[in-house]
């Protein structure tokens, strides 16, 4: 199930300005990539372009997954060809709780494998008690009055139920405190497997000391200007952007 993107621009409609300017990334099965880069320089408009947001025009490249023309499907397609985004400032909506939400959504993204109710509220019990989740999260009103730390585990309980074959999680350790990064953390690191892989976008290496990534990509200016591996995060930690960012701008 690799994800190909080959050289994405896209720009933001209301302005026409260029948020991304020819990203190129492979993700294959199984794998964990990184992309860490300095504020604004497009990684969240890079998650966001993959799951169709329409706030984002592509207006060159590709993305394909799995074979599948991705800039061809809806939303809603993506999320069944088993896209799944973990966002950064999740929504809150009031009058639908968590566990009506996570069913629906469970049916709407694998329809042909419709379980029981039963079934169901075992496999989310377990999921909660995995995330040290409190059990009446599960009948609040989805991610309303939630905390932040809240908000983040409930993105995790979704991915852990709904089990994608690429996850890409927006900044998904901002605002934790340390408790609460290592159980999202765990929760990642419990879906690893050769048929999952993962995008993960983040400032920091603290995310990657837990969640340790195959390949680590430094996005400057909406494009990827270096890859290596996690050692790359490391001597993030030490040297910061400034190096990529000059090393942008002699190009």
């Amino acid at each position: 199930m690799t994800l190909e993107i080959r050289n994405l621009h896209a720009i933001i409609k209301a302005t026409d300005q260029e948020i991304l300017s020819g990203i190129n990334l492979t993700i294959p099965d199984g794998e964990v990539h990184a992309i860490m880069g300095p504020n604004g320089t497009g990684k969240s408009t890079l998650a966001q372009t993959i799951m169709g947001y329409p706030a984002y025009q592509v207006t060159a490249g590709s993305i394909k997954f799995d074979g599948h023309d991705v800039l061809q499907q809806s939303v809603d397609q993506r999320a069944k060809l088993g896209l799944f985004l973990g966002m950064q400032y999740p929504a809150e909506i009031s009058g639908v709780n968590n566990a009506d939400f996570l069913r629906a959504a469970m049916h709407a993204t694998a329809p042909n494998n419709q379980i029981s109710v039963l079934k169901f509220m075992q496999q989310l019990e377990n999921n909660m008690n995995y995330l040290e989740m409190d059990a009446e999260i599960a009948e609040r009103y989805l991610n309303v009055g939630f905390s932040g730390g809240e908000k983040k585990r409930n993105e995790i309980l979704q991915m852990m139920m709904l089990q994608p074959k690429l996850a890409i999680l927006d900044e998904i350790d901002s605002g934790l405190d340390i408790d609460a990064l290592k159980v999202v953390s765990k929760g990642i690191n419990h879906l690893r497997s050769k048929k999952f892989s993962a995008l993960l976008i983040t400032h920091y290496e603290r995310l990657l000391e837990y969640v340790v990534p195959d390949v680590v990509h430094i996005m400057v200016a909406g494009k990827i200007v270096k890859s290596g591996g996690p050692q790359l995060a490391q001597q993030l930690e030490q040297s910061g952007y400034h190096q990529f960012e000059v090393a942008k701008e002699l190009n």
